[in-house]
């Protein structure tokens, strides 16, 4: 919080600046006062105080002063005059429309239009108070020649451009101005709000609107934002058991036991994944919202590696943090626990956040949109009205608070019918109106939304009688709106409300106040900003120049009285008021009233945190540490503020969490630096400086830390005296470790040995020794190592060397081969160089196999001169040689090893290449092949060479680097359409062959391939389709290159409507609906460059189910049988191939079955037909595609069968009476639901006659209830709710009525909100579902029955 009011200073600061420099001109006091609201708007009291006049000024202010503004017809306009008389004709300038204000989300542009008149035309200009506007990309300024509108337009909205605009004309007779607020929503909460746009004149018809549609003041639930399932059960998995409910309700979770199933499972795959990083995980503390808007959260970890990777996530994104407080999202680390903090809270900063250790995620926790403190997105605004009008503030919170409450003057408004407070739906926007205003109600009003608010003056304006009266109080009003703008919070920006509204600014520049704001005629001496001590006595004093009456002291606003703590004296005109015991909420900003007359001043109370003095007497002495220790330095302080910690060793700044590990923290009352393992370069002066708004303090230590001493500098330098020794000489080390150096130990190694001999201790003022005790011809190797208090340090180490007593000689050169064989190798050398290369006995030639480290000699002799043949090898396999020179002091150096070489005879060159071709090219690559040469009269290649030579170049040059071992070759990035000439020359270790070449050239160009078609046996010549349907005809080709396509249907070109597509050796015909006018023949030719063609054809026919046939007549031209002849289908006239069908189902057969199939002709004869039965007829038409509707007969064929009478005397039967009464087999029983279910109450009823069931719910009739419906299944009723809610609760009766009397069964339905309930049963509290709850309380009215 502390460092969001020091950002808002600074911001508020460099405001500060730029409103001095636009005001520092000269100018009338219309242009003063402008000026003056422009600075009130940018930067409140600070700027003011930077205001100088001139003298001209003071006497053209003292003659406008008495002058009232000149009013406009459209309300919070403001019109100056600027001369006493206006000519005639002539006027100031005014608007006819004014600029409204907006609310717009990022990206957009927002268009300001004002309409002004005045004569002479007046200059109309804008401006805003952070800067000028004169970046032409980001403001447009227009307007139309001859008209009076005048546009301002803001391109591609930010944050930054949420800001108070105002617009101002201005001729040579006066000034009117006018002010506009934009408000840029920002990414997160877009939301459409109703701005006021009307004038003041129509807000008692809108108030009225309020009234009837606002009926409660409590807003609605703001829905929360949807949870990723996956993130659901990362919350559940590291929530307590208690949450679970909670978050299952929350997220839709209604199977509890299947809940905790799948969350067992996920936990253990998770406890898997997190023990690859994380040894244990422990004191898990979710989220939480302080009292000062700060989200904390913490666990402790301990790892495995301390250099794992610690990341935060939300909502599944990746979030940076920093390590102090000033980022939004900061940790702080202290041993295992780690501190997460999100400052600055916003409304989109709700979600879930998780704690990941690289890839594990180890802690889940979510921050709820409803623990954000709101925010004012759109502030109060400065209200003016007449005496005895109504006044509206109105304000827009972020986020719904129902606890926000209105201040008058600094105290809570009690509201009665001079005050009406309305909250919109949403519980946003509040709204405040004062009714019949008065002088009495000028004051400041505010609305306090918690931890946020925001505050505004009214302004009540009287007649024209009381002009002089309200310009004068209005100047005063003005000279205090610096409470309103400290306490505006518009999207989270600089002035931020802080918890007391009595102590909420810093002190002014330190100049007098009445020069700043009050008339210096009327002070001799004006109020001065002090600063003190808390504790101490304070005096605020200023003198009057003459005698205005008894004066009046206020601080921030409000009147002080005996009852504050303050002593008020007056000695003549000096007024003083006297601070006894100055405490920390008695600083702010004073002020003295006489008269009209008023002097201002700030109080700064200086309440630096304290360290306590044994504290810093335990400092004074060095703290002393070994090396490789853990450090914790922890000083107590005490503070009434806030308090900042800054740590710094050596002048330079200590940064927590740095690649040492160095840990800082600051807890309540204390501060504390943590070094996990120090080394020397720990070591220095260490200071921490503690800050807060009352000052700072700081104190000192010095950190000492003492290890053993470095290695001596070197190089060791080894020097042979000869008889005399070996000669050592190093320098001192570069750090002792903080201790003296006792003495050096010398230790000597011989070549090959792995003994560390001590030969020597030289004292510590001692950087030289002498080793007498080494032996001539031997090779050794020293160190040296420094001594202290801590122990031995590091040795500092020489190379071997060779101990001698006369030089040797050097090392002769690399060997060079003259002649090879499978029997013999020939060398030959040069000499050795240097001293002791002059009496050479002879020379050691050695020999090893290529990638052996091992040497040997090849003879027993030295060989005297310098060339020697090798024998003794082994055909095939490659060595290398070298030489050693050997004098009567002995060997020398070896030489370099000479190159390698094969034991065997030397071979020959290989044959030339044979069938040379190319196989194939492109546009930019050409590939060859050929066959081995022919060993008959050569040896085997072991590579080839392929070269290219352009048709317009002479040289050739190879297209690889080394050999290609195959027999093929693939030349790359050659030039498109390019000629070249291509060989290919066979080598081995004995030389290259003739070179093969192409006898004509090659281009960089595809390979021509004639077009053909690839289709298949399975291609149709003919493709039949239904009418309406997608025709989509693909045709596989292949040809290079890509040849051109071309479709014909019939021979013409295709319809518009066909689309036909060419892709990769694919062409592709396709209609989207095919109608009858397709049928055609269609062909695609293909034809490349060369004009050679392809052409396929194909034919297609669109075709429909056809029509239904004609009427069917009946006739009998044979007995026993019947003719059907009917009229034939209309597609037979249009010559579509068809068929028929007959149907026939009888008296005797109820089905229809086929008796005819394939019939070509329109008639059909049944045979066997029976006398008495009655035949029916059907018939349709048939083709490829379907058939077509059916044609039935109208009347069906029957013979008459004649028939001899008979009389059948049936028996009668006495009706036996099954008459009874309803009565219920099963009756209803009680249902228990949650909202949302379905309910089905059931009974089964007998009777006879068969009653009819009524339904009732608390004895009203269900009949005309459209939420509900019955049905009745052979005396089983049910009734059935789709879906339950609270007002479905009740008793529910089904009554059952026939003539013999009626039946009644009652039950009771009970509708619970859906929640997981805590069930005691048995004896045992167990958690139940709803189905469980429901299945439990069945059992138990059952039994209650």
């Amino acid at each position: 919080m502390d460092d969001d009011v020091s950002s808002a200073l600074l911001t508020q600061t460099s405001q500060e600046k730029t409103v001095t420099r636009r005001l520092r001109v000269p100018g009338s006091q219309q242009q003063l006062e402008t000026e003056k609201e422009a600075c009130e708007e940018a930067g409140g009291w600070w700027a003011m105080q930077e205001i100088s006049f001139h003298s001209e000024e003071h006497k053209e202010a003292g003659t406008m002063a008495g002058k009232p503004p000149k009013k406009s017809s459209i309300p919070g306009v403001s019109i100056r005059q600027l001369v006493d008389e206006i000519p005639e004709g002539c006027s100031t300038p005014d608007f006819k429309q004014k600029p409204v204000t907006l609310a717009l989300p990022e990206g957009k542009n927002a268009i300001f239009r004002a309409v002004v008149c005045g004569e002479p035309r007046p200059d109309v200009h804008w401006q805003s108070t952070k800067g000028d506007l004169s970046n032409s990309s980001k403001y447009q300024l227009s307007s139309a020649p001859g008209r009076e509108e005048h546009v301002l337009q803001i391109n591609r909205l930010t944050g930054e451009d949420s800001d108070l605009y105002r617009c101002i004309a201005l001729n040579a007779y006066g000034e009117a101005s006018c002010s506009v607020r934009l408000t840029v929503i920002e990414v997160g909460f877009r939301k459409n709000r109703k701005r006021q746009k009307e004038p003041q004149e129509d807000l008692r018809k809108e108030l009225m609107d309020f009234r009837k549609m606002l009926k409660k003041r409590a807003p609605p639930p703001t829905p929360d934002k949807k949870m990723e399932s996956e993130q659901v059960w990362q919350l559940l998995m590291t929530a307590d058991r208690k949450d679970y409910e909670k978050i299952c309700m929350q997220h839709g979770i209604v199977d509890f036991r299947g809940m905790l199933r799948k969350l067992q499972e996920m936990k253990k795959e998770q406890e898997d994944r997190m023990a690859q990083y994380v040894s244990a995980i422990a004191n898990l503390r979710h989220i939480k919202v302080t009292k000062e808007g700060i989200a904390t959260f913490d666990l402790e970890l301990d790892l495995k590696d301390l250099e794992s990777k610690i990341y935060l996530y939300k909502d599944g994104e990746m979030i940076p943090y920093g390590v102090d407080n000033q980022t939004k999202h900061c940790l702080r680390r202290l041993g295992k626990r780690y501190h997460f903090q999100i400052q600055d809270l916003r409304p989109e900063d709700a979600g879930l956040y998780q704690v990941m250790v690289e890839d594990a995620v180890v802690f889940s926790t979510e921050l709820e949109a409803s623990t954000i403190p709101p925010r004012v997105v759109v502030p109060l605004a400065e209200a003016r009205c007449e005496e005895r009008g109504d006044a509206v503030f109105e304000c827009t919170l972020s986020n719904p608070c129902p606890s926000a409450t209105w201040h008058f003057q600094h105290r809570p408004l009690r509201l009665s019918d001079k005050y009406e407070v309305f909250v919109s739906p949403d519980g946003l926007t509040h709204r405040l109106v004062v009714k019949g205003a008065s002088c009495s109600d000028m004051g400041l009003y505010s609305l306090n939304a918690g931890l946020h608010a925001s505050s505004a003056w009214l302004v009540v304006e009287g007649g024209k009688d009381k002009g002089p009266q309200t310009t004068d109080t209005d100047h005063r009003l003005q000279s205090r709106r610096d409470t309103q703008e400290g306490r505006s919070d518009v999207c989270g920006q600089a002035q931020d409300a802080t918890q007391s509204p009595r102590s909420r600014y810093k002190p002014g520049t330190g100049r007098s106040s009445s020069e700043a704001r009050g008339s210096m005629d009327h002070f001799s001496q004006g109020l001065t900003n002090t600063e003190v001590q808390l504790g101490e006595a304070a005096v605020l004093s200023c003198t009057l120049a003459s005698d205005l009456g008894p004066g009046t002291w206020f601080k921030d606003g409000v009147k002080l009285t005996a009852q504050d703590g303050v002593i008020f004296k007056q000695d003549g005109l000096t007024h003083r008021l006297i601070l006894t015991h100055v405490e920390g909420t008695q600083a702010g900003r004073y002020t003295f009233v006489a008269g009209r007359q008023h002097s201002e001043a700030s109080l700064t109370v200086q309440d630096p945190p304290t360290i306590a003095p044994d504290v810093t007497e335990t400092l004074r002495e060095p703290l002393v540490f070994k090396a490789g220790k853990p450090v914790t330095v922890k000083i107590p302080f005490q503070s009434r503020l806030p308090v900042q910690a800054t740590w710094r060793k050596d002048g330079s700044e200590v940064a927590g969490g740095n690649h040492k590990g160095i840990q800082l923290a600051l807890g309540d009352g204390y501060t504390r630096l943590c070094i996990p393992s120090v080394c020397r370069k720990d070591s220095g002066r260490y200071s921490v400086t503690l800050r807060s708004e009352g000052g700072s303090v700081q104190a000192e230590f010095t950190l000492q830390v003492k290890d053993k001493p470095q290695p001596p500098q070197g190089p060791l330098e080894v020097q042979d005296c000869h008889r005399a020794g070996v000669c050592l000489r190093w320098l001192p080390p570069r750090d002792d470790g903080g201790q003296v150096i006792q003495h050096y130990v010398v230790e000597r190694r011989q070549a090959g040995r792995s003994t560390w001999l001590k030969v020597g201790e030289p004292p510590p003022d001692s950087t030289s020794f002498t080793d007498a005790s080494v032996e001539q011809g031997r090779k050794y190797a020293f160190r040296v190592r420094a001594v202290t208090a801590e122990g031995a340090g590091d040795a500092l180490e020489s190379e071997e060397v060779l101990m001698a007593s006369e030089a040797l000689p050097g090392p002769p050169s690399a060997p060079a081969i003259l002649s090879a064989s499978s029997q013999s190798i020939t060398l030959t050398w040069g000499p050795p160089q240097g001293p002791g290369s002059t009496h050479i006995l002879g020379y050691l030639v050695e020999k090893r196999k290529k990638g052996n480290n091992t040497w040997m000699a090849v003879s027993e002799q030295l060989v005297s001169e310098r060339r020697y043949t090798v024998v003794d090898l082994r055909q095939g396999c490659q060595y290398e040689f070298r030489v050693t020179a050997v004098t009567l002091s002995g060997p020398g150096e070896p030489g370099p090893p000479s190159d390698a070489v094969f034991a065997r005879d030397p071979m020959r060159p290989p044959g030339p290449v044979r069938d040379l071709r190319v196989t194939d090219t492109s546009n930019t690559s050409i590939t060859v092949s050929w066959t081995v040469p022919d060993a008959q009269d050569a040896d085997e290649a072991q590579g080839y060479i392929v070269e290219l030579c352009g048709a317009d170049s002479h040289q050739w040059s190879p297209c690889h680097v080394g050999t290609v071992p195959g027999t093929t070759f693939t030349a790359k990035g050659l030039r498109p359409q390019e000629g070249y000439f291509v060989r290919v020359t066979a080598v081995n270790d004995g030389g290259r062959s003739q070179a093969t070449s192409l006898d004509t050239l090659v281009h960089a160009m595809p390979a021509t391939v004639s077009p053909r078609f690839l289709m298949d046996s399975s291609a149709k010549d003919t493709l039949t389709v239904r009418v309406g349907e997608s025709i989509r005809v693909p045709v596989s080709f292949e040809a290079a290159p890509v040849p051109e396509v071309i479709w014909l249907k019939d021979g013409l070109p295709l319809p518009i409507r066909s689309v036909t597509t060419v892709k990769d050796g694919l062409t592709q015909l396709l209609i989207p609906a095919a109608s009858l006018s397709d049928c055609g023949r269609y062909a695609v030719t293909l034809r490349n460059l060369q004009g050679k063609e392809a052409t396929y054809s194909f034919f297609l026919r669109v075709a429909a189910c056809p029509q239904a046939p004609g009427p069917i007549y009946l006739q009998e031209n044979v007995p026993g049988t019947v003719t059907a002849q009917w009229e034939p289908s209309p597609d037979e006239a249009q010559g579509i191939p068809l068929h028929y069908t007959v149907l026939m189902r009888s008296s005797a057969h109820g089905s229809w079955h086929e008796v005819a199939d394939c019939v070509r002709t329109n008639r059909f004869t049944l045979l066997g037909v029976l006398p008495g039965h009655e035949y029916h007829f059907r018939v349709l038409a048939k083709n490829e595609l379907g058939t077509s509707k059916p044609s039935d007969t109208s009347q069906p064929w029957c013979v008459p069968r004649q028939r001899d009478r008979f009389t059948v005397k049936s028996p009668t039967y006495r009706e036996p009476d099954l008459s009874q009464k309803p009565r219920f087999l099963v009756g209803l029983r009680a249902h228990l639901l949650p909202q949302g279910c379905e309910c089905r109450m059931t009974c089964a009823v007998q009777g006879s006659p068969r009653p009819q069931v009524t339904w009732f719910k608390n004895d009203q009739s269900l009949d005309r209830n459209p939420a509900v419906y019955s049905t009745d299944l052979l005396g089983v009723c049910s009734l059935v709710i789709p879906s339950v809610s609270l007002k479905d609760s009740g008793e529910y009766k089904a009554v059952a009525r026939n003539p013999l009397g009626q039946a009644v069964s009652t039950a009771t339905l009970i509708v619970t909100v859906a929640r997981i309930t805590e069930v005691y049963h048995g004896g045992r509290i167990m958690m139940a579902s709803f189905q469980e709850l429901v299945r439990l309380c069945s059992t138990r009215l059952q039994d209650a029955s």
